[in-house]
């Protein structure tokens, strides 16, 4: 199938993602506040009213519906033809394991499990994958040309430690209104794009790709700041889970969203060093994260989530048109820049403090 016919049925999954999203979330504000899944202030919090969160359960819902309903057309017309990019068991997991990252994720939204509890939920989700047989055999290397190969079990531990980390990155970004659903949208599109873009096109993974872009948008109208809910544990779960496995599934598109979400998982990096180096726990929470910082340098709300979403979208084009070596490359590159800024930040934002030179 061609990217010109491929056009109109990713359109339409896009929109009735987004239209789903977009009438659910309302609903699921509604059932939030009812059962009390509600986030509430405090002194690390930007947010000054009690919010509900749980919103990755609409984002996730319109996303199993549509993906589900993609395939179910595609056995019965054919969307695209043979062969097929992803197998049953692709997307099995893709399915059960969004399901069961959304209940994961609203144990703590409702409960405030405890970091270890999170932690092993996480290992969970990253295991069904797993399960399933679905490893990385090979990523690119960024030490030099061709690939790295990654042998037995090592395949499998890969993807395990990817997920995890993956979830993760969009939590430590999940500081302000719009931020995580937003970043994750822009990557969702970068993925989508190069799966049909690249040598080997992979339609079916760029229609689900597309589908949760869909969702994303939808669930941005009420999430946008001044938001009327958060995305919660169960969105972040639901995201970090689903990106991890879009980027793993056909030709890994490791190198990609490395790159594309570089500012969420190089500030979780940072972050977490930081917490270690100063004797606390990587997961502790506090006000050290790049939003935080450029809170503090006197931007707006608004200000941060767009500067944050327009460094994204430029890290997302650099993808589209360097290599699998060269994508990660210029990930070592934004590394090594973001390293410097954070210092930058910090001395700067520590410098206007009371008491500050």
């Amino acid at each position: 199938m061609n990217d010109a016919g491929l056009l109109v049925p990713a359109a339409a999954a896009f929109l009735a993602a987004a239209l789903l999203a977009l009438v659910l979330t309302p609903r699921v504000r509604r059932l939030a506040h009812l059962v009390d899944v509600v986030d509430h202030p405090d002194e690390r919090r930007v947010h000054t009213r009690p919010i509900p969160r749980g919103g990755g359960v609409a984002v996730a819902t319109a996303f199993i519906v549509v993906v589900a309903s993609l395939f179910v057309v595609n056995a019965a017309v054919g969307i695209w033809s043979p062969p097929k990019d992803l197998e049953g068991r692709e997307i099995g997991a893709l399915l059960l394991g969004a399901g069961l990252a959304v209940v994961l994720g609203l144990l703590d939204d409702r409960f405030d499990l405890r970091a270890r509890w999170q932690l092993g939920g996480q290992v969970v989700l990253a295991l069904i994958p797993v399960g399933l047989g679905i490893t990385v055999g090979a990523i690119a290397n960024p030490f030099g040309p061709g690939m790295i190969r990654l042998e037995g079990i090592w395949g499998a531990v890969f993807v395990v430690a990817w997920t995890v980390g993956m979830i993760n990155s969009i939590n430590f970004i999940d500081g302000l209104d719009g931020l995580s659903s937003g970043v994750a949208l822009i990557a969702a599109l970068t993925l989508g794009i190069i799966s049909v873009t690249a040598t080997s096109a992979e339609p079916a993974v760029a229609l689900v790709c597309v589908t949760l872009a869909g969702a994303l948008l939808g669930f941005l109208r009420w999430n946008f700041h001044p938001a009327s809910i958060f995305i919660g544990t169960s969105g972040v779960m639901f995201l970090g889970y689903t990106l991890a496995l879009l980027s793993i599934l056909g030709s890994a598109k490791v190198a990609v969203a490395l790159l594309v979400l570089g500012v969420p998982i190089i500030d979780t990096f940072y972050i977490i060093v930081r917490r270690i180096l100063q004797g606390r726990s990587p997961f502790a929470a506090d006000r050290a994260h790049i939003h935080h910082r450029l809170l503090d340098l006197g931007l707006s709300h608004r200000q941060t989530v767009l500067l944050i979403y327009a460094i994204c979208i430029a890290l997302g084009l650099l993808s589209l048109v360097l290599s699998g070596t060269g994508q990660l490359y210029a990930f070592l590159g934004a590394f090594v820049l973001f390293g410097v800024v954070l210092v930058v930040l910090d001395r700067v934002v520590e410098g206007r403090a009371p008491g500050g030179e």
